[in-house]
């Protein structure tokens, strides 16, 4: 399609008459990579409910490929945070990544060969082709990890939603799953939001950053928000961005604004890579 994939207008969204995001207006451009940050309760997983159709603004409008966000759109893939599975769960790899078409599409009649074949090229698109038929809970939270990014690129989805993808995972496996995700970004030329908690990991893939906070949100490259004085001007609250080792942090005396980026606390001098 022409113009953005994801397009925000004044978009109002909360809870009864709570209002976790005001006002926000944001346009996704297909292949651009756009990082959602913001400490806990600032709307980050709200807004991609929203996306998913899960989750009715209060007001503005959303479009997503053009349309009202709905559920099981073929338009979007969603990876949720990882969760190892428990070890007893009686399904294999590809059962799971099956899912993706079958699970929640629910009278629509899928070929039984096109089935076969999309689930074949998903999971060899993640390289899990050797543990696909293995039960999901004795495989490693990378493997866990690869096979919930199969399930979200079935159909070549325009739009990726990723809800805090590299959560609990160690270094190595984060750079696997950035670079998949960043691969299915170049290659089907997709949007991508993809929330997280630290931006370091993905800051190289990263076109724009949109960071909220209390309803507020900066948004822009990350050189143009991630700086001590926009994210002052954000919080609020005194913070002071600076590059360590190759990493950017925040340093903050004010709790709030230290739960973010691999921030650490001045007067705790502790770094928090994960909130």
């Amino acid at each position: 399609m022409s113009g953005p994939v994801i397009r925000l207008r004044d978009l109002d969204v909360g809870y009864g008459s709570r209002r976790v995001i005001s006002s926000l207006t944001l346009d996704v451009e297909p292949g651009e990579m756009i990082a959602v940050l913001g400490p806990n309760g600032s709307g980050k997983t709200t807004l991609l409910r929203v996306l998913l159709g899960l989750l009715a603004p209060l007001s503005g409008s959303v479009e997503i490929a053009g349309s009202a966000p709905k559920t099981a759109s073929r338009h979007v893939g969603y990876i949720p945070q990882h969760r190892d599975f428990d070890r007893d769960l009686p399904i294999r790899g590809r059962e799971l990544v099956e899912l993706g078409l079958t699970g929640h599409r629910l009278g629509i009649p899928w070929p039984r060969r096109s089935v076969t074949d999309s689930v074949n090229a998903a999971i060899a698109a993640v390289g899990a082709e050797g543990y696909a038929d293995a039960p999901v809970g004795l495989l490693s939270g990378g493997e866990q990890q690869r096979l919930r990014i199969a399930q979200a690129l079935l159909g070549e989805p325009e739009v990726l939603l990723c809800d805090e993808p590299l959560l609990a995972l160690d270094p190595r496996r984060q750079r696997e799953v950035t670079a998949l995700i960043d691969q299915h970004r170049r290659e089907q030329n997709a949007a991508v939001l993809f929330v997280t908690h630290e931006i370091n990991p993905i800051l190289p893939f990263v076109d724009k950053v949109l960071y909220l906070v209390d309803g507020r949100a900066a948004i822009g490259t990350p050189d143009e928000v991630l700086t001590t004085e926009r994210l002052t001007e954000l919080y609020g609250a005194p913070v002071e961005v600076v590059e360590v080792g190759g990493r950017i942090l925040v340093v903050s005396g004010d709790e709030s604004a230290s739960d973010l980026l691999g921030h650490h606390h001045d007067h705790h001098n502790e770094e928090r890579p994960w909130d």
